[in-house]
């Protein structure tokens, strides 16, 4: 078993340096031709060992959760970025035939039925409140701030975010009707009826998330201006001045984007504006991480802006404004783990070790597949016609 290993990270580790104990005790070092970090790995276990020869991707995450294999000498974030950016340069090969056969299958997927959203949903979003309220920031944003300088706050780029969210929305006028697609624990909501005068229509699928926006409605007095009912996008059939979705669109499904962007154009009024910000990927069409599919986010997937923008050009739909937001997740992400972290033995008590050691996996990995893997999040402005929007972008700095 460890022969085969030793092939395998021989031809694996080209950038950087690894260290590998393997579970019988014996050692070996893999130096790859080009100068980059190096890290530590161990494998507790034979199981361990066994389980990566085959589908790394999924397997290396799992030994993780399960105390098989751990960094060794260095950090996880070490070992980690040491892992990622080998990945980009030399893929394994049982993960090359993997990630081909995911891709070739995108297409066979069956549709995203309002019965598997709702249940793909709830894997997720459904998780105790607690537990987010542990990580996030007050207002319990979970999308990529926007970082207007380096040394701002996560709750400073949460608040940003939303106000450069609501400027593009040109909310010029109190009392605009606005459907929030996804709207979380409804942060958004509250912030565009409270800031900006508008009547907010919020929809989520996630029974949890539903109860927290209700209740905040509540205690904000915004009952009048804002409504949170638990609704499938899919199911409108009225008109808004305005749509917003934050951080939904990667739970679509490949095979829906033309009906979403349907949807937006047949609920919005002529002169209406939509913003749609999603995850994405500067490489072009792919697949989702078997390990993240499996456990963090059942039929989710970042899509390329050739993939999203294809969908755009069927819905009769301009795109007003696009912009591409490099490194904002990451800077997040970063944030959230560090909060993670502090209050770690709080989530082990609400959970257990192993779903600690999964999320902190997937934090991390997520982190550094902005970094090292080019990951990014793009902001869509739509609208049904030409004239909706000023020419230039001069209004966004006016309102700023």
């Amino acid at each position: 078993m460890n022969r085969l290993l030793d092939i395998m990270f021989r031809g694996f580790i080209q950038k950087g340096n690894l260290h590998v104990t393997y579970s019988d005790g014996s050692q070996r070092s893999y130096r790859g031709k080009q100068p980059g970090e190096s890290a530590g790995l161990r494998f507790y276990t034979s199981q361990a060992e066994r389980a990566l020869l085959f589908n790394p991707g999924l397997r290396f995450g799992e030994a993780y959760m399960d105390e098989g294999l751990g960094p060794e000498g260095c950090s996880l974030e070490q070992l980690m970025r040491v892992l990622m950016t080998n990945i980009e340069e030399h893929s394994l090969f049982s993960e090359e035939v993997s990630r081909r056969l995911r891709y070739a299958g995108r297409l066979l997927r069956p549709l995203n039925s309002l019965g598997r959203a709702r249940t793909n949903v709830a894997h997720h979003y459904d998780l105790d409140q607690r537990l987010y309220r542990l990580f996030l920031d007050e207002d319990m944003q979970y999308s990529c701030g926007y970082f207007e300088s380096d040394d701002v706050s996560l709750e400073e780029a949460q608040l940003a975010k939303k106000h450069h969210i609501a400027q593009k929305l040109k909310l010029d006028r109190p009392g605009l009707e606005v459907l929030d697609i996804g709207c979380g624990w409804g942060g958004m909501a509250l912030t565009l009826a409270r800031d900006y005068g508008a009547r907010v229509l919020g929809v989520t699928l996630s029974v949890e998330q539903l109860e927290v926006a209700r209740q905040r409605a509540r205690e904000a007095g915004l009952e009048d201006q804002v409504t949170f009912e638990l609704l499938d996008y899919r199911t409108l059939h009225r008109k808004f001045d305005r749509i917003v979705s934050v951080g939904m669109f990667e739970h679509v499904g490949l095979r829906d984007y033309a009906t979403f962007f349907r949807r937006v154009h047949d609920l919005l009024r002529d002169d209406g504006v939509a913003l749609i910000h999603s995850i994405g990927r500067m490489d072009g069409p792919g697949t989702t991480n078997p390990w993240i599919a499996k456990y963090i986010f059942p039929g989710g997937y970042s899509p390329a802006l050739s993939e999203t923008l294809a969908a755009v050009e069927q819905s009769g739909l301009w795109v007003a404004d696009c912009e591409v937001l490099r490194l904002h997740y990451a800077k997040t992400l970063a944030h959230w783990r560090k909060r993670f972290e502090e209050h770690r033995a709080e989530i082990v008590q609400l959970y257990d070790e192993r779903f600690v050691r999964m999320f902190e996996f997937y934090l991390l990995c997520s982190e550094l597949a902005f970094r090292l893997q080019g990951h990014m999040n793009f902001q869509l402005q739509l609208t049904r016609s030409i004239e909706a929007v000023p020419l230039t972008r001069d209004y966004l700095l006016q309102a700023a």
